[in-house]
């Protein structure tokens, strides 16, 4: 069973999950519509847990259904999880130390039957599937009042940490709030009390002013290289509608998200060259309530360079291609010579 311990010194949590070290590492980038050795795929079924959510083919004509799938999208337990829902939550003290039990939920969104169709290759409704489906998923864990935050994030890619190629996200559910989103909240509101905005708004109307970073708009939603990119051609879609709760977004803003995340993958996988990239959604702590200083946004994140000891050292990133140049470049549908 994993556990979760407290580092004494910086507060942050670290999961301890020797499982994992179980599963497979087949990623590679096959061509074709499937793949015979892929469990995520039609008629492997039977290698992964059995689903907890899912939406069915749409048609008999569908190519889903050609290949033998009942299913568009399905939502199964991960196999290999980083938490399990058995144990609880008390704290327990080692000496000095503090651990847990590695409680929570590990949840694998096989995003669609087709083994080499990712996210910008699919239609605006095949994209706005998986964004409900994780709306759903986090409503559905956050009943369990032991859950506090609940991540959403895609690695695509070995870069990013990818194992298997067919297109797939994941949800985790955990029993506190990462240290890394307490700092962002805290972050958004001291910048409330200093001057009186949610900083995230005022990033939309400072970037919708310039244009100089703008990559992608539409009615509801805003796409940016942040004006203090960490990574080369780092991205952040923002919805113009202050909401703190990615869970609470409206069902009719979807696929305009779902078009923006398109367009944006589509520009990054031209300019540079099917990149590995991590996409995170970030959010409000599930148990918490509608907050006026923070704003639910996701970030995507391209695996360009490794971080390396000054970042690991300092906490500072080098970022070699300026936010305003990767805009540009994106814009113009240019290569990046990688």
């Amino acid at each position: 069973m994993p556990e979760i311990r407290k580092d004494p010194v910086f507060g942050r949590w670290v999961i301890i999950a020797s499982g994992r070290s179980l599963r497979p590492n087949q990623f590679r980038m096959e061509t074709g519509e499937g793949a015979r050795s892929c469990p995520f795929c039609p008629g492997h079924e039977a290698e992964t847990p059995p689903s907890i959510y899912s939406l069915p083919a749409e048609n008999k004509k569908s190519s889903a259904q050609k290949r033998g799938a009942d299913w568009r999208l399905r939502v199964v337990l991960n196999k290999y999880p980083a938490l399990t829902p058995e144990g609880d939550t008390i704290n327990r003290a080692e000496g000095i130390y503090d651990r847990m039990d590695g409680m929570g939920f590990h949840e694998v969104v096989i995003e669609t039957p087709l083994h080499s169709r990712q996210m910008e290759d699919m239609d605006i409704s095949g994209i706005t599937d998986i964004l409900q489906t994780y709306v759903s998923r986090i409503n559905e864990i956050k009943k369990d009042g032991r859950i506090k935050y609940v991540m959403v994030f895609k690695n695509y890619g070995a870069r990013a940490g990818a194992s298997l190629s067919h297109p797939h996200s994941q949800i985790i559910a955990m029993p506190m709030t990462p240290i890394r989103v307490v700092q962002e909240i805290n972050g958004a509101e001291d910048y409330r009390r200093a001057r009186g905005a949610c900083v995230f708004c005022d990033i939309l109307r400072e970037e919708a002013a310039c244009k100089k970073r703008l990559v992608s708009e539409n009615e509801n939603f805003l796409a940016v290289a942040p004006y203090a990119s960490r990574f080369s051609f780092e991205i952040w879609i923002l919805p113009k509608k202050h909401l703190s709760h990615f869970e609470n977004a409206e069902t009719a803003l979807m696929p305009d998200l779902a078009g923006i995340i398109k367009g944006v993958l589509g520009k990054l996988k031209h300019s540079l060259a099917d990149s590995s990239y991590n996409l995170i959604v970030h959010t409000m702590p599930v148990q918490d309530p509608e907050v006026p200083h923070y704003h639910w946004h996701m970030e995507i994140m391209p695996k360009m360079s490794l971080v390396a000891g000054f970042e690991w050292g300092t906490g500072f990133y080098i970022n070699t291609v300026p936010p305003e140049d990767a805009a540009g470049i994106l814009n113009a549908g240019k290569k990046y010579k990688l």
